[in-house]
């Protein structure tokens, strides 16, 4: 065993780091955080300083007793876990676990792994920066206590199973926020006026020369008398002006700046991201991910000079600096190539693709600026005087840093890109064409998408860039239901379009769909719901300047101004009073929405959350029903909400499902479901058109086709062992379906609308042997199985992953030793990494219940007057 044991907190890093150090050191990894708050609502002992209960996660025992192994073999230990808050406290439960001294133990850090980083950390060790462990202590501690109380109060008043968190419940609040200024939002008409001019250039070909009003036309009698004015006038430039300007590179990246231009440019979300930077760092390829500093080292900017000089010439390169934003924290450098002069990483996939993003952004930022001509040209009318035409157009002179990086917006255009102009002179007679005046509307502010959400996050200083990524991963989570990422389509408008000749003016109308969206960000009613209920009753939590004052508070621990479990007793005690009178008084939280009277039973109409969590239409309220009578339910469907819902809308879901005919001798019936209408028949489904098909008017003939068409897709294009093969395209592609078997089919391998017999053949094939290899023994009624992987062997219990055990020379078991394992040894194994992973719950015993009497009818009791809210100071 080395003499110097060094512990990480990742495999991949580990390993890198053992290349770089040699044979003195045993890099170890504790692959993550090896304890954690206990569960339950007494892993914090409130009444003593909010002490924390700590135990050594189930799945890290094993990890814990081989890193205390290899400690008593070691003269000495040193932490290097990351260099950041979570970083720290990872060290000292490492510390506090294997028994480790935190004022004596070595503490390094660095921002890259690179030898000449890590051999500059090894000779100048820290020790333990307890103020850092004490703000992820109070931080861990505080979401842990509003958690969980809030949680609690949700499963009361809303629905069963439900969950809050202090910064997540805020960021669906954001989501909640923002889909009401669209539903509140009316879009405003305007006329935008351009008339089109054709020139010729220097060549003597045609060139088109494009102008418009400097301002838009309100109305369109506006738009017409602007027309009609222009009858047989004359159109010249009556002044030209030419104006240099710079374009500046934007800052390297920040943890925020990477997330939201990899959403833009790649198509990441915030997790694929992090996670994929994680693996480039740990690779050695790229700085430490998670900062907000911009600043970069005078090594790191002596190599990119480097690079700027020899790949594009001196005059491209331009040295500068970029202010962080204000109190950035744990803020060392930007996110950076570690080595400059490397274009590739050679990792391949998502890992070479965001590292050319860092590469190009990181060498533009040191490049000259970009030089631009803008031309702006004034077109003079004969018959408006003193109103003029603009025409605008602009010339790289110089493309500076834009040769290699242009940073990408959120919007869908771009207002800066102009045309180039053909040559022009003042005084030239232009040759008129045309002007068509086109009716366009103000648009409603956009649904976020996740890199705009963590643009929002960071600007009302809501987390840190730690914190980004799993927050909007939590909000997202499905078995939360508060949010989804969805692209919906738009509806078809008309717009009024007023072209004009010279002489004549021609009134037409066209259409165009509006407020399609491709994966933004929506609020679902039960995150509406929920939203609504914490903001009520808890307006100082759900307050975004509130939020960011807490995460200033983390600042301040870790700074050592403030004592932690002082700062979580001035914000817990004030909530709690909070929480104890809202779960005692609050009534519980439905979302409810009068929407009408229903013609046929004279009952309320109305929309409400269900306790099961869902949104439903209702006819009629409790007091308007018999004894024992239900009222009346149909679910909402796709697409609609409980604060848009008409109530026309609503009485047409109770027509669902409708029969619409027979075909061979079975009933087809229109169903609404959760992707939208479909027909049922004979037990099987099949989708409407959308945009095409109304689930309330469809035909019989109509139902005949689609059916026929799915009979169609589905028939057998070949047999296997006398069982079908079909094909079909699903959620990850076309695939090939066999015995319960799909094999995806490759796009680029294969025609998929033509695939013949022996293709089919081929990957039905091919799938089930790879099957066959999967299994090494299968156990299915103790949902167990032993596998073959990438790796080797391993047990799959339920969804979980369990490693087998190594021998005693610490090589990986085979596929032949694995062969030869019963079921009692896998289950062995399972426990010891699951305590308790069989052992059978006990029955809950029946009750008896008496047989219910008839509700009596109730008087309403006169109403309390409502509680004073108190909110947290």
């Amino acid at each position: 065993m080395a003499k110097n044991l060094l512990i990480v907190e990742s495999p991949a890093k580990a390993k890198t780091i053992e290349k770089i150090l040699g044979k003195d050191f045993k890099v170890k990894s504790s692959f993550g955080h090896v304890r954690d708050l206990e569960k339950g609502n007494k892993a914090v002992d409130v009444e003593n300083n909010y002490t924390p209960k700590y135990i050594v996660s189930p799945e890290k025992r094993k990890v814990v007793k081989d890193l205390k192994d290899s400690v008593k073999k070691a003269d000495e230990v040193w932490l290097a876990t990351d260099d950041d808050r979570e970083g720290e406290a990872i060290s000292w439960h490492l510390c506090e676990v294997l028994g480790l001294d935190e004022k004596t133990t070595k503490r390094i850090v660095f921002r890259e792994i690179t030898s000449k980083a890590i051999q500059a950390a090894i000779q100048a060790p820290g020790r333990l920066d307890t103020n850092l462990v004490d703000a992820q202590q109070a931080r861990r501690i505080l979401d842990r206590l509003v958690g969980f109380d809030l949680s609690g109060l949700l499963w009361r008043k809303v629905k069963s199973k439900l969950s809050a968190g202090r910064v997540q419940s805020v960021a669906v609040k954001l989501l909640v926020d923002k889909e009401r200024d669209i539903q509140g939002f009316l879009p405003a008409p305007y006329f935008k006026l351009e008339a089109v001019f054709e020139e010729k250039g220097p060549s003597g070909k045609v060139a088109e020369l494009k102008a418009r009003t400097p301002k838009n036309l309100d109305t369109k009698e506006e738009a017409q008398a602007f027309l009609e004015s222009c009858k047989g006038a004359t159109y010249s430039i009556s002044d030209i002006q030419v104006k240099p300007t710079k374009r500046k590179p934007t800052a390297p990246f920040t943890t925020s700046t990477l997330q939201q231009e990899a959403s833009r440019k790649l198509g990441f979300g915030v997790k694929r991201t992090m996670s994929t930077a994680q693996r480039l760092y740990e690779a050695g390829h790229i700085s430490y991910m998670r900062t907000d500093s911009t600043f970069l080292s005078n090594t790191a900017l002596g190599g990119i000079s480097k690079v700027i000089e020899t790949d594009f010439g001196k005059n491209y390169l331009n040295i500068r600096t970029f202010k962080s934003k204000k109190g950035a924290q744990e803020a060392h450098e930007a996110i950076r190539p570690t080595y400059p002069e490397k274009r590739v990483t050679g990792m391949g996939g998502d890992e070479d693709r965001l590292y050319s993003l860092i590469w190009k952004r990181t060498i533009a930022s040191q490049m000259a600026d970009a030089i631009i001509e803008k031309t702006v040209a004034k077109i003079n009318i004969s018959t408006r005087e003193g109103d003029s035409l603009v025409a605008e157009g602009s010339v790289v002179k110089f493309d500076g840093f834009l040769k290699v990086y242009l940073e990408s917006t959120d919007e869908d255009s771009n207002e800066d890109a102009k045309d180039m102009l053909p040559p022009l002179s003042v005084g030239q007679v232009l040759n008129f064409k045309e002007m068509v005046a086109m009716e366009r509307f103000t648009r409603a502010p956009a649904r976020y998408t996740e890199a705009s959400l963590v643009k929002k996050l960071e600007a009302e200083g809501i987390g840190r860039p730690s914190t980004y990524a799993p927050t909007i991963s939590k909000i997202m989570e499905e078995s939360r239901g508060y949010v989804v990422k969805e692209s919906r389509e738009g509806v078809e408008r008309t717009y009024a379009v007023l072209k004009f000749d010279g002489q004549t003016i021609l009134d037409t109308e066209q259409t165009e769909v509006t407020g399609t969206t491709k994966n933004r960000l929506y609020p679902t009613d039960l995150g509406m719901v929920v939203s609504d209920f914490l903001t009520q009753h808890f307006d100082d939590i759900m307050n975004y300047g509130f939020t960011a004052k807490i995460e200033k508070k983390f600042d301040e621990i870790s700074d050592g101004k403030i004592v932690w479990y002082q700062m979580i007793d001035d914000f817990y005690k004030p909530f709690k009073a909070v929480l104890d009178d809202t779960m005692e008084n609050a009534e519980r939280a439905s979302g409810e929405r009068i929407l009408g009277t229903d013609p046929e039973s004279g009952r309320t109409v109305l929309v409400r959350m269900t306790r099961f969590g869902k949104p439903a239409v209702q006819i009629g309220k409790p007091d308007e029903l018999e004894e024992e009578e239900k009222p009346k339910y149909a679910s909402l469907a796709p697409g609609q909400s409980l604060e848009s819902v008409t109530f026309e809308e609503a009485m047409k879901l109770f027509q669902l499902p409708r029969e619409v005919g027979e075909y061979k001798g079975h009933k087809v019936e229109v169903h609404s479901g959760r992707y939208g209408p479909y027909l049922k028949y004979d037990g099987k489904f099949v989708s409407l058109k959308r945009g095409i098909d109304d689930p309330y008017t469809i035909k019989m003939e109509r139902a005949t086709e689609l059916i026929q068409a799915k009979e169609k897709e589905d028939e057998p294009i070949a047999f296997y062992k006398e069982l079908p093969i079909t094909k079909g395209k699903g959620r990850f592609g076309p695939f090939v379906k066999w015995n319960g078997l799909f094999a995806n089919v490759s796009v680029k391998k294969y025609d998929f609308d033509n695939l013949t017999v022996d293709e089919a053949l081929e990957l039905v094939k091919a799938k089930e042997e790879k099957e066959a290899n999967r299994y090494i023994h299968r156990w299915p009624e103790e949902k167990v199985a032993v596998e073959n992987g990438r790796w080797g062997p391993f047990i799959r219990f339920k969804k979980k992953s369990i490693k087998l055990p190594k021998d005693k020379d610490g090589k990986r078991m085979d596929q032949e030793t694995a062969a030869l394992l019963t079921l009692e040894e896998v289950k062995k194994h399972i426990e010891a990494e699951i305590p308790g992973a069989f052992k059978k719950k006990k029955a809950a015993k029946k009750k008896t219940t008496a047989k219910k009497k008839p509700a009596k009818k109730k008087t309403v009791a006169k109403k309390k007057p409502a509680v004073k809210k108190k909110t947290v100071k």
